[in-house]
């Protein structure tokens, strides 16, 4: 008996053993596991364009941006991308938490900022460290349209009632050059800056205000347009909302300022980006002011 029951002892240890390494080792890999989870960061813009377009601008260089926070942080790092079919519906999901990471335009963020104070700036866009890129105000190539003057009468396609080139800098300066809202024959908003320069080229509108990358980019595909102004405009910020842990902020700033990734930038090539620099609310008040004054373009 006493041999039997000491055999069957031994035998029960080893499996013993096993079961208590193997729950040991499980618990190892799932702390590993823990420690190294993905950190999401939800990224938002608005279709100021295509919205396929938008997302190619922005991929390459999101990836870019992944990578070097997932080196930084020391755990993999995924920012999955919302394009938002409109301005009003972009600030909403950043209002929202929906996305924590934006970039917006001047306006857009001026707009979103009196909304949720607590919304903090990364930094800006820049093109050789400069802190500008342009609109333009456009017609059909072959109109007989030579001057801002010669608007009067005439129809005009702003871009969306948030954007800052597409509708509160240009229509700041058709007021500084005589034009008002009265003096227009008709004027719209349709949204995007491409849609803009496609109905100018088409003859639907005598005259409309866009960003001078998607200029660029119609010429290229041979529409007919050319610029009766070209403006200043501040680059865009990029923003992120209170829930964002601070760590992961930091961590994110920082990898926007020490970001050297041609090739990242490439697909934004068109609106001059080709880096960022340091953000300060203080530089947005310019277009706050336009934003204030905004209304006399309508009396």
């Amino acid at each position: 008996m006493g041999i039997a029951f000491a055999g069957t002892a031994a035998n029960m240890r080893a499996p013993l053993r096993r079961a208590i390494g193997a729950a040991a080792a499980l618990l190892l890999a799932l702390a590993a596991c823990a420690a190294h989870a993905e950190i999401r960061i939800p990224f938002g813009v608005y279709a100021a364009d295509k919205p396929e377009t938008v997302a190619r601008q922005f991929r390459p260089l999101l990836d870019a941006i992944e990578v070097a926070m997932s080196r930084r942080l020391g755990q993999p790092v995924r920012m999955p991308l919302l394009v938002a079919e409109s301005y009003d519906q972009g600030i909403a999901a950043l209002r929202a938490g929906k996305v924590l990471f934006a970039r917006f335009g001047p306006a857009s963020y001026v707009a979103a900022k009196e909304a949720l104070p607590e919304l903090r700036l990364l930094a800006m866009e820049t093109n050789h460290g400069d802190k500008h890129f342009f609109g333009a105000i456009v017609v059909a190539g072959n109109s007989p349209i030579r001057k801002i003057a010669d608007l009067k009468g005439k129809s005009f396609a702003f871009g969306d009632e948030h954007s800052t080139i597409g509708r509160y800098l240009a229509q700041h300066l058709l007021q500084k050059n005589g034009i008002t809202a009265r003096d227009l024959g008709r004027h719209a908003y349709l949204g995007r800056h491409d849609a803009v320069g496609e109905a100018v080229a088409r003859g639907e509108y005598d005259a409309g205000a866009l960003k001078q990358g998607t200029l660029k980019a119609l010429v290229a595909r041979r529409l007919k347009l050319r610029p009766l102004l070209v403006f200043r405009n501040i680059t865009k910020p990029w923003i992120v909302h209170p829930d964002l842990p601070e760590e992961q902020r930091l961590a994110l700033r920082e990898t926007l300022l020490n970001l050297d990734n041609e090739h990242a930038f490439a697909e934004l090539a068109s609106d001059g980006a080709n880096g960022f620099g340091p953000a300060e609310d203080a530089e947005f008040d310019p277009i706050r002011a336009a934003i204030g004054r905004n209304m006399e373009f309508f009396r």
